[in-house]
């Protein structure tokens, strides 16, 4: 469905934006393939790896509508991955948080609307689920927008939705560079934050893949979520730091022992496909639309009242082989 088509990313620069420009054109047979980002040497470094005819290097901010406006210009499906994801600098700088992940989603979804984008999908995350820091706060408020965005689209042909998943193995930030890095540097203990704490884990291709299938899918409005394993933290350290030993540190503000996907609050909005969950909206559409049969023929059932896909209480884990195995380059 890529092929001959206009698609943009926001946040293009960063390590989903990577992995999804070198499927997208291992895969697809694209028009264009704009990289909208604000950080010129990244789009530098990405236009060396990537400099296939198709691709164009935007240099804007989600928070500028008018440069958006002008990127957007005969676009047929965006990508918003742009957000200020750390949680500790969300927590110090809580403005520069709202502006990006709030302002920035409104901006995007304003001007897909103008522009006429045929579809646009929202990368979202565990933390918007019950939150307790700023980061979580603005992710939800962000999913919140694109959600109800469709219900002011008329009769326009404009369609968003959302896709939320765990953590990313390997992404930037992450917690598992951090471990290697510190196996690489010989460090005499890991750090832990507590040995309770579990996580929802994707790999960057298993993410691309589901934002893919996801515009295939979709009908405007979904949540879409994958069914990913869990690992506790001390159990990932111990996989990638063996006989190193383990220091608590106690967990950092804004930090959840366990993240969900979705809480058991929202379990009568939830519907479960073979791979995947779907979250209902919460509010009604001028349009009639059975997410129980998406696009594909695909049906999908509700799950039972009071469940709550949670990283505690998956049924999926990831033993110590697995995830090594996730990690290979």
């Amino acid at each position: 469905m890529f092929n001959n088509k206009s698609i943009l990313i926001t946040g293009g620069t960063g390590s989903f934006g990577h992995k999804f420009v070198k499927s997208i054109l291992n895969k697809y047979t694209p028009q264009k393939v704009i990289v909208y980002s604000r950080d010129e040497l990244k789009q530098y470094e990405m236009e060396r790896e990537f400099n296939s005819p198709v691709m164009r290097y935007f240099l804007g901010d989600v928070r500028d509508r008018d440069r958006l406006r002008l990127a957007l210009r005969g676009v047929d499906y965006v990508i918003h991955a742009a957000a200020l994801k750390q949680i500790p600098a969300a927590e110090y700088n809580p403005m520069e948080c709202i502006k990006t992940n709030i302002y920035g989603a409104n901006n995007v979804i304003d001007v897909a609307l103008e522009q006429q984008v045929e579809k646009v999908i929202a990368l979202s995350t565990d933390k918007a689920v019950n939150p307790i820091n700023l980061y979580g706060a603005t992710k939800l408020a962000a999913d919140k927008l694109f959600v109800a965005a469709n219900n002011i689209v008329g009769e326009m042909k404009t369609r968003f939705s959302v896709v939320r998943y765990g953590n990313v193995v390997g992404s930037r930030g992450s917690v598992v560079p951090l471990f290697q890095k510190l196996v690489r540097e010989k460090a005499t203990e890991i750090p832990i934050t507590d040995p309770r704490m579990t996580r929802f884990w994707i790999t960057l291709q298993q993410s691309v893949d589901l934002v893919f299938n996801s515009f295939e899918r979709m009908q405007g409005g979904e949540i879409f979520i994958p069914k990913i394993p869990s690992m506790k933290m001390i159990d990932l350290a111990e996989a990638l730091a063996p006989g190193v030993p383990i220091k608590i540190i106690g967990i950092r503000p804004g930090e959840k022992l366990h993240e969900a996907m979705f809480s058991k609050e929202s379990s009568h909005l939830a519907l479960e496909f073979a791979d995947h969950y779907v979250l209902k909206p919460t509010i009604e559409y001028s349009r009639n639309v059975d997410y129980a049969r998406n696009v594909l023929g695909e049906r999908g059932i509700a799950v039972s009242d009071g469940f709550e896909y949670s990283s505690e209480t998956n049924t999926e884990w990831l033993t110590s082989y697995q995830l090594l195995d996730m990690i290979k380059p």
